[in-house]
């Protein structure tokens, strides 16, 4: 059974950096890819979504972002210590969620694996 456990949220202002971090334990963390997910707060009227921030595949190689994120936050992993971050530069409110970082990939592209997230609140 893996693990996952993220740290590093915490309430910062507008433009700040942060880095998350997620430690896996269990199935072998090199073998797998990784991502980060997040939950942002709901709005009037709507229901609280669940959006893909950054993924990477098991070498570290070929990371994809969202278009929100592109060019601010960077997905890295270190394999000898199974640990995944996510480096978060130049922070905007509406980057204010709550970050879970998943890991191995099903037959129908859905990961398995989930934290319990790590809340980022950014204000302006």
């Amino acid at each position: 059974q893996v693990q996952l456990s993220e740290s590093g949220g915490a309430l910062v202002q507008a433009g700040d950096s942060l880095r998350l971090a997620c430690a896996s334990s269990g199935r072998p963390f090199s073998l797998v890819p990784m991502a980060w997910f997040r939950r942002t707060p709901p709005r009037p009227g709507m229901l609280s979504e669940r959006e893909l921030v950054a993924r990477i595949s098991p070498s570290g190689d070929d990371p994809i972002y969202s278009d929100a994120v592109k060019g601010r936050f960077t997905i890295s992993r270190d394999n000898a210590n199974s640990v995944g971050y996510l480096e978060m530069d130049s922070l905007k409110p509406e980057d204010t969620a709550i970050y879970y970082c998943a890991t191995t990939m099903n037959s129908r592209g859905e990961f398995v694996y989930w934290g319990q997230g790590t809340q980022v609140v950014v204000s302006s």
